[in-house]
């Protein structure tokens, strides 16, 4: 079965908290996190940067994190941490073989992809706090 750790350090703060929001809101019921806490992870995040009730539409329930502060990013990190810890985390698992995909992406999208590959040709720098670049 697939494992997918996502207490991994390594991953940066904003896309753990944006992969796991994207994650309670997903219909996957191969994920081994229940329902429940799915809703309560996306309900508290939403909850720090709304002052509304969280949407009962599934297609409404996205975390936009873009008027965000990195208070905010942190009250979110904390949030769903304690949240899985509480409830005796372990890494996520998707009862589901892993398969190759389908096709590289829509022809719709080829264009766009064509112009972001000519506007960053270059791989993009990442930062590893394991393996500082030498210089």
């Amino acid at each position: 079965m697939p494992s997918l750790d996502i207490q991994n350090p390594r991953m940066p703060d904003l896309q753990f908290v944006l992969f796991v929001s994207a994650l309670c809101t997903a219909d996957l019921a191969t994920l081994n996190v229940p329902s429940e806490l799915r809703a309560t992870l996306f309900d508290r995040c939403w909850a720090l940067t709304h002052t509304e009730a969280p949407p009962t539409d599934p297609k409404e329930r996205v975390l936009d994190l873009r008027e965000g502060t990195e208070l905010t990013l942190e009250a979110c990190l904390s949030t769903i941490r304690s949240l899985r810890t509480d409830a005796g985390s372990r890494p996520l698992t998707r009862d589901h073989p892993e398969s190759e995909p389908t096709h590289e992406s829509t022809p719709a999208a080829k264009p766009l992809i064509d112009r972001l590959g000519q506007l960053y040709p270059d791989p993009p720098e990442i930062v590893d706090p394991e393996n500082p670049a030498s210089g």
